[in-house]
């Protein structure tokens, strides 16, 4: 345990956590975006979807508790980095160097805000159905109306869109820099990394907005009784 410890107070032990616990997060919201798009389907699929994720009781709040630890500890390393670089540089540079540094990069950590703050607003929209935003005809289950009558609100729609472009823009620049602090980068498999760190975070970011997109176009409509 003192191992674990002492290793986890150098620059890389705290890179290394943030490299485990993203990839955490990566594989959920992979997961995650591909049962919304269950929606596409029509209402009893997705309340379906929503019905046996219900169902599976202990695995669902181990799941969430696993989630819950990994972003907690993601962020407490990401903060306490920032922490260390500044304090290792305590003036900026007279001239910023942005030459190498994607704009994934450089927006890294206010997205890394907007996606925290999202993911409070999402858990009490969709999940409790309290937050601001909410729709009046919010019921528990019914996973297909509850996301279409929420989507209908523009200013939560639009909100939806801003974070799923900071999860995007952060997956790329994470998911490529997982593979650097884990050791698994070399000139045979960088151009790999690279394409397929672009190509979930576009999938992500598309899959994702699709579906406010469908409902402000009235692609997707309530499914009225």
């Amino acid at each position: 345990m003192t191992g674990v410890r002492s290793f986890y107070r150098t620059s890389i032990g705290k890179k290394t956590v943030m490299a485990v616990t993203g990839l955490i997060g990566v594989v959920f919201v992979i997961g995650h975006m591909i049962g919304n798009l269950l929606i596409y389907t029509g209402r009893e699929g997705i309340n379906a979807y929503g019905e046996f994720l219900h169902s599976t009781g202990e695995i669902l709040w181990l799941v969430r508790f696993v989630l819950t630890l990994a972003v907690v500890f993601h962020i407490v390393a990401a903060v306490q980095l920032t922490i260390e670089n500044r304090k290792a540089r305590p003036q900026r540079y007279a001239r910023q160097r942005r030459i190498q540094a994607t704009f994934a990069a450089r927006t890294l950590r206010w997205g890394g805000i907007i996606l925290l703050l999202f993911i409070v607003y999402h858990i009490l929209h969709f999940t409790l159905g309290v937050a601001p935003g909410t729709p009046g005809e919010f019921q528990t289950g019914d996973v297909y109306n509850n996301v279409v009558y929420g989507f209908q609100n523009v200013w939560v729609a639009l909100f939806y869109i801003l974070a799923m472009s900071a999860l995007g823009l952060h997956i790329f620049h994470g998911f490529w820099s997982l593979f650097q602090t884990l050791g698994l980068n070399n000139t045979r498999w960088n151009r790999l990394w690279r394409n397929l760190s672009i190509f979930i975070g576009i999938a992500l970011f598309v899959g994702n907005i699709s579906i406010p997109l469908a409902v402000l176009t009235g692609i997707l409509k309530p499914f009225v009784v």
